[in-house]
């Protein structure tokens, strides 16, 4: 038998009765010989509920203490899942993060692992012990609790999975696997039996939801087969695995869309060594992320530099900008935050030749005008208007015979 981790996520311990449906499915798994490890979310809304009550209490909270009130939400359901299994006569032990020492930096909300202790878990599985660990959240050298940003339970399981060298990481969420495209959008989605790490990572990047990417990073680099199944079914989900040779034989693997986008253009950008520099310093100092990046020159010497941020960001980055034209003695900035990116990824294309122009003669086909191109070695992006973004899902999505029968 094996070491399995198991994460669960907000919707599957929502209350009680769906923490006490979870508690039947570990202890299924381990009344099969398994030994297990169990992380749990928050309950779903929970999260939000926190940091409604900290703006209450504070203007501009403190990260420190944001960090110790989010914790609280998976330090109650690891409690409750924890006093259920042991009245059933399991014998459970519940701990936080900073008990099992997952160890991070001290960026408060958004920490990175730096190391996992993971002793004392292995001593409790020796004794035959469930161990059920409050997800999201560590610690830093100084003992202060950070939390691991959101999706960060998946990031835990993970991590956790990897320092215990476990046979398989299981991802239990509210859908019952990783589809071609979204459901909601493209009604013909069907569910992948398997996937790649590198199909996943792309997926998650731009736009898939069902893992969270600083999950997949680690499953990638320390081999952690990760399984992402449905908490409320029994059938299999989708594989998340490291690549083979048939998986080349699938050109296009996945369609996704995301509408968190915005475009910004800085006009008549001087073509100068440094100017690029002092466009995008300032961006990076604001932790504001930018994506895809196009420069063309012009006739007159000059560039026009379109780049691309998180719709979230974008009066903050437009902002920045502003004040960055004057400095470089650019014309104007104008921005747009009503697009939305397509992407088809798979490992294919790297064997098949002409993907991107069947990509872009089918949305040609919708009549939609691409704005923006960028890609990778499995991946194709395209940017355009938001109202056409479940079309050109739709369209890419059957071009490529990703359409269930």
């Amino acid at each position: 038998m094996g070491l399995i981790v198991q994460k669960y996520g907000g919707t599957s311990v929502a209350d009680i009765d769906r923490i006490r449906h979870v508690a039947s499915r570990v202890i299924k798994t381990f009344d099969e010989g398994h030994q297990v490890v169990v992380i749990l979310s928050a309950m779903a809304g929970v999260t939000d509920g926190l940091i409604e009550l900290a703006h209450r209490a504070a203007r501009v909270p403190s990260k420190r203490e944001m960090d110790v009130l989010l914790a609280t939400g998976e330090q109650t359901t690891a409690a409750l899942l924890a006093m259920m299994l042991t009245e059933l006569d399991y014998d459970a032990r519940s701990m936080l993060g900073h008990q099992i020492s997952l160890l991070t930096d001290r960026c408060y909300g958004n920490a990175r692992i730096h190391d996992i202790q993971v002793d004392r878990i292995q001593e409790l599985l020796q004794n035959r012990t469930i161990v059920v660990v409050a997800g999201f959240q560590g610690c830093d050298q100084d003992g202060n609790i950070t939390t691991l940003g959101r999706g960060g339970s998946d990031t835990s399981a993970v991590a956790i999975a990897a320092a215990l060298k476990a046979d398989m990481c299981e991802i239990y969420t509210d859908v019952n696997g990783i589809y071609t495209a979204d459901p909601k959008a493209v009604v013909k989605a069907r569910k992948l039996d398997r996937i790649s790490f590198e199909e996943m990572l792309e997926m998650a990047s731009i736009g898939a939801k069902v893992l969270q990417i600083r999950s997949v990073e680690f499953a990638k680099k320390y081999k952690v087969p990760l399984h992402v199944r449905s908490t409320f079914t029994e059938g299999e989900g989708t594989m998340v695995v490291e690549e083979d040779a048939g998986m080349e034989s699938v050109v296009v693997s996945g369609v996704t869309f995301s509408k968190n986008e915005a475009r910004i253009t800085l006009k008549q950008v001087p073509d100068q060594p440094g100017v690029a520099a002092k466009i995008f310093a300032p961006v990076a100092e604001a932790g504001i992320s930018v994506d895809m990046i196009i420069q063309n020159t012009l006739a007159s010497g000059q560039t026009d530099l379109t780049f691309t941020v998180a719709k979230g960001d974008f009066e903050a980055a437009m902002q920045i900008e502003r004040e960055v034209i004057g400095k470089i003695g650019a014309e104007d900035v104008v921005g747009d935050d009503n697009i939305a990116k397509v992407s088809i990824t798979g490992v294919g294309m790297r064997s098949h030749p002409g993907v991107a122009a069947r990509m872009f003669s089918t949305l040609a086909r919708e009549n939609i005008n691409i704005l923006m191109i960028s890609t990778s070695e499995i991946r194709v992006s395209c940017l355009l208007k938001e109202k056409y973004a479940e079309l050109a899902a739709q369209a890419l999505h059957a071009e490529f015979g990703l359409d269930a029968d």
